[in-house]
């Protein structure tokens, strides 16, 4: 009986040690695989493709798919396209949402709550860039490095026409501005959308006494102009680049208040990871800012930009002489 049960005892310590094999090869093949899809440089040029993450977004990104018809356009795409060019490799589009933009560059998903970046469960790596006008702010840099900024933003309160909301007089003073515009929106409906740059918790819109409505599931950047008209809310909070857009699209039907947040800027965003992709792509925007084919781009997909935020593009061409 006792030899039968060490038998016994050593057949099941090996069934163990072949089960602990099997998981530790399926951790190590899971790893490797994760590694294999989060290269720097070096990897994208030996793979010979570059993955553009992008959210369908203003005149940055705009991606239409068809059945078996794909459209891709936007500033970002072109300026994207001549960097995979600049390194010889292809180019890819890699769609997202804005609640799984961050977690497809690293592997990680990341939502902005309490104030705070929280990580959530793991994914899979699927592209090695961001790039869709992407804001730079301080939770953002917690997950992911930024190339130089190329482009201005900040987030404005933007209502109806109809709406008794009076743009205010600017004062000369960014801060003072917000601080006025906060001061209106006491008890009055504001439509916002979390895990964006529209998000009410990065500009305390909470405490203002505003009534903050947040849409029912999905919702793009570019649907909240078209929500305010259909009476979804009496105002939005929108970014420069849409609210440019929705002027053109929409004359004397919306109005500017002022604005809600600082003074913001956008870049590309990289993994922490891939320093000498970053840096290559900044290098590249200096290149093509020093020929003129990035000032081109930006009259091509935002041309009253320059009406608004001149001394943004004549400092940044001091920068790159």
């Amino acid at each position: 009986m006792g030899r039968f049960v060490k038998g016994k005892d050593i057949i099941m310590s090996v069934i163990t040690f072949k089960r602990t094999l099997a998981t530790v090869a399926l951790m190590v093949t899971s790893v490797a695989s994760s590694a294999a899809w989060s290269d720097d440089l070096q990897q994208i040029r030996e793979r010979g493709v570059l993955r553009h993450i992008g959210v369908p977004y203003a005149n940055f990104v705009s991606y239409i798919e068809q059945g078996e018809v794909e459209t891709l356009t936007g500033l970002d795409v072109e300026i994207i396209k001549g960097f995979a060019k600049s390194l010889g490799v292809q180019y890819q589009y890699v769609p997202a949402q804005w609640s799984d933009v961050v977690g497809k560059l690293t592997g990680q998903n990341v939502q902005y709550h309490n104030k705070q970046a929280v990580v959530g469960e793991s994914v899979p790596i699927e592209g090695d860039l961001i790039a869709n006008g992407v804001t730079i702010l301080d939770w953002r840099s917690e997950v992911v490095d930024f190339s130089q900024d190329y482009f201005p933003s900040g987030v404005w309160l933007v209502s109806r026409s109809d709406s008794s909301l009076s743009p205010i007089k600017p004062s000369g003073s960014v801060d003072e501005d917000v601080k006025n515009v906060k001061q209106l929106i006491d008890g009055r409906e504001v439509l916002a959308l979390e895990h964006s740059c529209l998000d009410p918790n990065l500009y305390d819109l909470y405490d203002t006494g505003a009534k903050v409505i947040l849409p029912d599931g999905a919702r793009l950047l570019n649907e909240m102009v078209p929500a305010i008209m259909k009476n979804d809310a009496e105002s939005t909070l929108l970014d420069v680049a849409d609210t440019l857009i929705a002027l053109e699209k929409w004359p004397g039907e919306i109005k500017v208040i002022g604005p809600i947040s600082e003074n913001q800027k956008m870049a590309v965003a990289f993994r922490k990871n891939s320093p000498e992709l970053r840096k290559a792509f900044d290098r590249y925007l200096d290149s093509i800012k020093k020929d003129g084919s990035y000032e081109k781009l930006v009259k091509k997909y935002y041309p009253s930009i320059y009406y608004f935020y001149n001394d943004y593009f004549i400092e940044d061409k001091k920068k790159v002489r």
